[in-house]
């Protein structure tokens, strides 16, 4: 069964689903907080069925790449992590969304859309875990027009004039911790005007750093103090599992909607008894819910909180 509703009926159709024997795919955020998340992951693991999230980055062949060189070794321990997700299509007072409500989307929006994808790229890439935030969070447009059912992306002109207050936030900047002792910065921003999907990932290791941009997302940085290379997302000179997912030649361009594909694909494998490498399931979803409570939580505390 696959899950792509409002938010705030993830979490009750899928212990639904999972109650009457069905495989879940179920969209992220996994439940609105982490004790309704972690009573999920445990539906699921006794259920004994395949329950996974689309954290569909995992699924570009570059990203599997940069994770294997640091899971390699050959770049050296990792020091820092930073990098972002930036888009602009809330950026204006006339744009709306349903995730824009609480009542709907969750006490998080900006964070838990797409800082959410930042974070699990992070610790994918890594091998490490974040282990302590501090963050600060803003709602830049404190009041929006109404647009009712507007699609996300999408630019609605007009509208009756009616406006709503808006209580999520837009915004936010944090400082981390990973557990291997690593420190890192993250910025998430749907207010950023010019920035359609600019997911970032540079993970600084002590021989070499490594980075990733989702909108250029054919190539994978790497930079030496000696001078840096573009690798190509190139099968024959990819690491296998990287190689694995990179279904087109070199020089046809895989896409945002290949990774989809891809986890969907390694979701059904899953089904049918294999054992994906890399596959996102709901402990990784209740992870991610995990981080999204304590970056609230920093942000009403005003300093670090453990994760």
């Amino acid at each position: 069964m696959h899950i792509c509703t409002p938010n705030h009926l993830h979490a009750e159709l899928a212990k639904l689903a999972l109650e009457h024997g069905k495989h879940v795919i179920c969209e992220k955020p996994l439940a609105i907080g982490a004790d309704q998340a972690g009573e999920l992951l445990a539906a699921a693991e006794a259920s004994g069925k395949v329950a996974t999230v689309p954290f569909a980055y995992r699924f570009n062949p570059v990203v599997r790449e940069a994770r294997a060189r640091v899971a390699g070794g050959s770049l050296g321990p990792v020091r820092l992590v930073h990098g972002g997700y930036l888009q602009d299509w809330l950026a204006s007072p006339d744009d709306d969304n349903w995730r824009v409500d609480a009542a709907l989307g969750g006490p998080s929006r900006a964070f838990a859309d797409i800082g959410s994808h930042w974070c699990d790229l992070a610790e994918f890439v890594t091998g490490d875990r974040i282990e302590a935030v501090c963050a600060q969070a803003s709602t830049v447009i404190g009041e929006r027009a109404d647009r009712g059912s507007a699609r996300a992306f999408e630019a609605v002109a007009g509208g009756d004039g009616a406006r709503h207050a808006v209580d999520t936030e837009d915004a936010v900047t944090a400082l981390f911790r990973l557990a291997g002792g690593a420190r890192g910065t993250l910025i998430v921003s749907q207010v950023s005007p010019g920035r359609k999907n600019h997911l970032h990932v540079e993970v600084a290791c002590a021989e070499a750093s490594v980075r990733f941009e989702q909108e250029h997302s054919e190539t994978l940085w790497l930079g030496r103090r000696g001078g840096a290379e573009i690798l190509w997302r190139d099968p024959g000179e990819l690491s296998p599992d990287a190689a694995r997912l990179a279904i087109a030649p070199a020089g046809h361009p895989q896409g945002y909607l290949d990774c989809f594909d891809l986890f969907v694909a390694d979701s059904y494998a899953a089904i049918g008894g294999a054992s994906p490498e890399g596959l996102p399931t709901f402990a990784d979803g209740a992870r991610s819910v995990r981080i999204v409570d304590a970056v609230l939580a920093s942000v009403a505390a005003g300093g670090w909180v453990e994760v």
